[in-house]
C-alpha cells in the first residue's frame, strides 16, 4: 500500500477581534466569515423572516373611515324638508280657502275698505236722475242712476258718467279706470285684464291722482304700475263677490259715453235695481 504525499501544511485564517465583535454585528470586511452562496446584508434589504416573504411586496393596510355616511343622512334630510313643505302649503291654501272674500280684499296691502266707514253717501243705494256729488273719486258706491253702464267686458274709450258706472258697481262689476293720457302700451296692459270679462268694464277717468284705479262696491285700490299684480288680486277677489243685488245682470246696460245732464225735474227711485 502505497503512502500519499502529505500536502502544504494549512494555516488557518486569522480574524482579527474588534469592540464590536459578537455583539451580532457581521465584522467589517471580514469576507471569510461568510458562507459560500450566504446573502449578504445590503442597506435596504429585508431581514429574513419578515412579513410578507422574500421578494413579495408589503401589503398597504385597509383604511377604515371612522366619520359617518352622510349620504343617506343628507337624502333623508331633503325628504323631510320636501314633505313639511308639502304639509305646509297644504295648512297654507287650506287657511287661505277658508278666509271670507273681505277678509281676502283686506289683506291686500293699499286697499282701502270704504264700508268699514259707514259713510252714509257711499253706503246709499238711491236712484235719482241727473248729476250726483260723490265721496270719492272715482265713486265707489252712493246714489246713482237708475240705468247701470254696460260691463261685460266693456272698454270705453272715453270717460263714462259716475251714476251709471256706481249703478254697475252696485250689481258686482269691477271698474277699471286710468288717468287720461296714460300710454296706449300701458292702457293695453289694463285693456287685457277687461276684455270679454263678465262684470268688468273700463274707461279713461279726468283728474285720476294715480295712473290707475280699481274699485267695486265699497272697496278701491290705486297704483301707478299697469302691471302691478295687485290689480289681479283685487280683481279675483272682489269680481261679483262684492255685489250688492246678487244675480244683478250687467247687460243690456247704458253704453254712451260722457256725463249725465243736468237732473231731471222728477223725484228720483228710492228703491230698486
Amino acid at each position: 500500500m502505497s503512502m500519499s504525499t502529505p500536502g502544504p501544511e494549512r494555516v488557518p485564517s486569522s480574524v482579527k477581534v474588534t469592540k464590536t465583535s459578537g455583539q451580532g454585528k457581521p465584522p467589517a470586511g471580514g469576507s471569510s466569515s461568510t458562507k459560500p452562496g450566504s446573502s449578504s446584508t445590503k442597506p435596504g434589504a429585508k431581514k429574513p423572516g419578515a412579513k410578507g416573504g422574500k421578494g413579495r411586496k408589503p401589503v398597504a393596510p385597509v383604511k377604515v373611515s371612522g366619520g359617518r355616511n352622510w349620504g343617506p343622512i343628507a337624502v333623508a334630510g331633503a325628504v323631510v324638508l320636501v314633505a313639511v313643505g308639502i304639509i305646509g302649503y297644504g295648512v297654507f291654501a287650506a287657511v287661505q280657502g277658508s278666509k271670507g272674500w273681505e277678509e281676502k280684499l283686506n289683506a291686500i296691502s293699499g286697499v282701502v275698505d270704504y264700508r268699514a266707514q259707514k259713510n252714509a253717501a257711499i253706503d246709499a243705494r238711491d236712484h235719482k236722475e241727473g248729476t250726483q256729488t260723490y265721496v270719492t273719486s272715482p265713486p265707489v258706491g252712493g246714489a246713482h242712476n237708475s240705468v247701470w253702464q254696460n260691463c261685460m267686458g266693456d272698454v270705453y274709450a272715453q270717460p263714462i258718467a259716475n251714476e251709471h258706472a256706481v249703478h254697475s258697481l252696485e250689481h258686482g262689476a269691477v271698474w277699471v279706470t286710468y288717468k287720461q293720457g296714460l300710454a296706449a302700451d300701458q292702457v293695453a296692459v289694463l285693456q287685457k285684464k277687461v276684455e270679454g270679462q263678465d262684470y268688468m268694464f273700463m274707461s279713461p277717468y279726468a283728474g285720476l291722482d294715480k295712473n290707475v284705479s280699481v274699485q267695486v262696491w265699497g272697496y278701491q285700490y290705486k297704483t301707478d304700475d299697469v302691471n302691478d299684480s295687485k290689480i289681479d288680486d283685487f280683481i279675483k277677489d272682489a269680481r261679483l263677490n262684492a255685489s250688492m243685488e246678487p244675480g244683478a245682470a250687467c247687460s243690456s246696460g247704458n253704453t254712451t259715453t260722457g256725463p249725465l245732464q243736468a237732473a231731471a225735474t222728477t223725484p228720483g227711485m228710492t228703491s230698486g235695481s
